[in-house]
């Protein structure tokens, strides 16, 4: 039983080697998810889905070099945890390095127009767009006033106020409905 405790306690690579690797495979990670967007964040297809599983099967391998124990998987993931943690702690602190780690949200609609520049740069279709728009309840893209992609991948949506017409026209419909209840409610006691 001694040699499975061994296998299992004993390093594979230099514990150095086992923490080099591990923050140069989050910093390339890190790297790659600013470079090829937030929308692999937020607005995941299948193929982007698929990409992200093998992704961290793909560098595994790079973290954990030859060593297959477990003190040397521990110490792999003990890494990634206070890198991270050392990472969003400073960046915290420094909104410079958030912008350059983060980006910057991306307007997507503008005065109930649709910016296609920032579609194409963000690789988002219109039916994305619109679909994102439904499920907030949105109908018609001319009664939004922006619409961002913002850092973390999500899409939000911010309405039009209505024009003073427009107000003045709810409230007139407003009006008419109660008129119809109570006049229902005045046809239903007579009857």
């Amino acid at each position: 039983m001694t040699g499975v405790w061994q296998d299992m306690m004993t390093f594979g690579i230099p514990v150095g080697e086992k923490i080099a690797r591990t923050i140069l495979v989050y910093v390339f990670l890190v790297a790659g998810l600013r470079l090829f967007g937030k929308r692999e964040l937020g607005q995941l297809n299948p193929l982007d889905f698929i990409v992200l599983l093998l992704l961290s099967n793909t560098v595994q391998n790079a973290i954990i070099g030859n060593d297959n124990s477990l003190i040397g998987g521990l110490t792999g993931a003990a890494v990634l945890f206070v890198i991270n943690d050392l990472l969003v702690r400073y960046s915290y602190r420094n909104p410079r390095l958030r912008r350059l780690i983060e980006g910057r949200a991306d307007e997507l609609v503008k005065d109930g127009h649709i910016v296609r520049k920032a579609l194409q740069q963000n690789m988002i279709t219109r039916e994305e767009l619109e679909s994102a728009a439904r499920k907030q309840g949105i109908e018609h893209m001319g009664d939004v006033q922006c619409a961002r992609l913002e850092v973390s991948g999500a899409l939000s949506f911010t309405m039009k106020e209505p024009t003073g017409p427009e107000r003045h026209h709810i409230e007139v419909i407003e009006r008419l409905d109660a008129i119809d209840r109570r006049l229902a409610a005045l046809e239903a006691r007579g009857a």
